[in-house]
C-alpha cells in the first residue's frame, strides 16, 4: 500500500544521508596492500549487514513469525500443512523485502559515489596499462596500486597512471552499483506481478483487505491499551484501596512492609495454569487470595 511505499521512500532516504555523512566523517582509506580490501569491504559490508539485522528486528511480523504457532483448532491434514508453509514463506518474503529496503539502498549509494571500492580493490588493477614499469615486482607493483586512494603518496610520476586507475575503477563502481538498482527493481515489479498473478483475489478486494487488516491492527492496538489499563488499574485498586483519577476518595489502604517487599524486586512472567500467566508482581499479588490492610480514612474531596 501507500503507507509501505512512504516507509521504504523514508528508509532510504535517511539511509542515503546516514551513508553520506558516515563516509565523510569516519571514511579513511589506509593506503596500504592486504589492508584496503579488509577496510574497503568492511565499511561496505558491515553497515549494509546491520541495516539488515534492525530491518528485521523492527518488523512486527518477523515476531510474530518468531512467537506464532500453529492454532490447536486447525486440524491435522497435508492441506494444512502446506497452506502453512506456504503462508510461511510469503511472510518470510515480504519480511525480507522490508528489511532488505537499507541495506541495498547503503550498497548502490556507496557503489555510486565509488571510494570504498576504490579503495578496496586498486591495488589489484594491472599496472602495466597505465605505463608501469615492467621490472616492478608483484609485491612492489601492490604497494605502489594500493597508495594510489591517498593522491598524497602518489609520486609526481605516477600521477597520470594514478588518475586513469581512479577512473576506471570509480566506473566499475558506479556501473554496479546502477546494475544492482536496475536488478532490483525488475525484481520488485516482477514480485508484485507474480503476487498479483496468484493472488485470488481482485484489485479492488485486494485494496479493500488492505484497509481491513490496517484498521483491525489500530482498533485492536486501541482495545489492548484499554483492556490492559483497566485490567491493571483492578491491581492498583486493591493494593492501594482506590483507583488512579477517582474524583472523591473517602479511604485509602496502607500496605505493609511485606506487601511492598512482594511487588519488589525484578520479574517477568510467571506461569499460573497452561492457559494464563501473571504479567508481573503486583499481578501475582493481586490475584493471590483477598488480602487484608489497614485502611485510613481521608476526608479528600476534588
Amino acid at each position: 500500500g501507500k503507507e509501505v511505499i512512504i516507509a521504504n521512500a523514508i528508509i532510504a532516504i535517511l539511509t542515503i544521508g546516514g551513508q553520506q555523512l558516515f563516509s565523510f566523517f569516519t571514511f579513511s582509506c589506509p593506503c596500504h596492500a592486504g589492508q584496503n580490501l579488509i577496510y574497503g569491504l568492511a565499511f561496505l559490508g558491515v553497515p549494509a549487514l546491520i541495516l539488515l539485522i534492525v530491518g528485521f528486528a523492527l518488523n512486527n511480523q518477523t515476531w510474530r513469525l518468531v512467537t506464532g504457532k500453529r492454532s490447536p483448532l486447525q486440524q491435522e491434514g497435508t492441506c494444512n500443512r502446506l497452506l502453512q508453509w506456504k503462508l510461511t514463506c510469503f511472510v518470510l518474503c515480504s519480511i525480507t523485502g522490508r528489511a532488505l529496503v537499507a541495506p541495498v539502498t547503503w550498497l548502490a549509494v556507496t557503489l555510486i559515489n565509488g571510494s570504498f571500492y576504490v579503495c578496496a580493490v586498486s591495488e589489484y588493477v594491472s599496472m602495466y596499462y597505465f605505463g608501469g614499469n615492467p621490472n616492478t615486482t608483484a609485491s612492489e607493483l601492490r604497494k605502489i596500486l594500493a597508495a594510489f586512494p591517498c593522491s598524497q603518496l602518489v609520486p609526481p610520476e605516477l600521477s597520470r597512471a594514478r588518475d586513469e586507475v581512479i577512473l576506471l575503477l570509480r566506473y566499475q563502481s558506479q556501473v554496479a552499483g546502477w546494475l544492482l538498482i536496475a536488478v532490483v527493481a525488475i525484481t520488485v515489479f516482477l514480485s508484485y506481478c507474480l503476487a498479483s498473478c496468484f493472488s485470488p483475489l481482485s484489485f479492488l478486494h485486494f485494496r479493500y483487505w488492505t484497509n481491513y487488516v490496517h484498521n483491525e491492527q489500530d482498533l485492536f492496538d486501541e482495545a489492548m491499551d484499554q483492556h490492559s489499563r483497566l485490567y491493571a488499574m483492578q491491581h492498583v485498586r486493591k493494593f492501594f484501596g482506590f483507583a488512579p483519577g477517582h474524583e472523591n476518595v473517602k479511604e485509602i489502604r496502607i500496605p505493609s512492609l511485606r506487601e511492598w517487599q512482594a511487588i519488589s524486586g525484578l520479574a517477568f512472567l510467571k506461569l499460573v495454569d497452561e492457559e494464563h500467566y501473571d504479567y508481573s508482581l503486583l499481578h501475582d499479588w493481586a490475584l493471590k487470595d483477598s488480602v487484608d490492610g489497614k485502611y485510613l480514612k481521608t476526608d479528600e474531596t476534588r
